[in-house]
């Protein structure tokens, strides 16, 4: 693997556009559980069945007794040495984006500041009828939190299953990829998309692409360099 790092490590030093994808494998070494598969449950409730416009609209106290428990589970949470590392790594390199899947704020929490978040923050909350957003940590909510503005019922500022992501997102996410010079696609699975196609979107437009994940993915071998093993372990290495 040395080869392969030391060949990533000469292209960090020669790139001026870095972009940087991460999924739920860099947040899972810092304890965030993923609600996918075996034990994605709370209470007799699977997470990707509450997680629903629909069940909002049905039973709204539900849905926010089950963010208030997510916050609590991921407010004591610290970021790993693979948070850090991309970090340090923006600020070395003259132009440095971070896109990421998760919700959870780590990677704000680590100091990284040129974020891009597909999928929404946790802490974040939205009103339901001004559509006002504000940053709010408070752990826990009240049982239906209510907007300051307008007194319209909030709701977490996260993208729900059967929801379509922000245009303008995607729009500002795509145009980093599209000029970037080098991509590490770091604890993603390659099977949610929009996200899972972007490393070949970015190779596509001739940035080399480097994949770090536990195991392979559907696009291990279209990559250039894969790494594999834990994210907190190899992003370090790369500093």
């Amino acid at each position: 693997m040395q080869d392969r790092i030391l060949a990533v490590e000469e292209k960090l030093a020669q790139s001026k556009r870095v972009v940087v994808l991460t999924g739920a494998g860099i947040s899972a070494e810092s304890g965030v559980p993923t609600f996918r598969g075996e034990g994605g449950l709370w209470r007799q409730f699977r997470a990707t069945d509450l997680a629903t416009p629909e069940s909002f609209a049905r039973d709204p106290k539900l849905v926010w007794e089950f963010y208030n428990w997510r916050r609590e589970l991921l407010a004591p949470l610290r970021p790993n040495a693979a948070h850090l590392a991309l970090v340090e790594l923006e600020k070395q390199v003259p132009h440095f984006t971070l896109i990421t899947q998760n919700i959870d704020g780590l990677h704000q929490k680590a100091g990284s500041r040129n974020i891009i978040e597909l999928h929404g923050n946790i802490w974040w909350l939205r009103c339901t009828q001004c559509g006002r957003l504000g940053e709010d940590r408070t752990v826990p909510l009240p049982a239906l939190p209510r907007c300051a503005a307008c007194n319209g019922l909030l709701r977490p500022h996260v993208v729900w299953f059967g929801e379509m992501l922000d245009a303008a997102v995607i729009e500002k996410a795509y145009g980093e990829i599209q000029t970037c010079d080098l991509m590490l696609v770091i604890g993603t699975s390659g099977t949610v998309q929009p996200a899972a196609s972007m490393g070949m979107h970015a190779k596509g437009a001739g940035a080399m692409v480097v994949e770090i994940n536990l195991e392979p993915t559907p696009y291990t071998d279209s990559f250039h360099i894969s790494l594999t093993g834990k994210a907190g372990d190899i992003v370090p290495l790369l500093t």
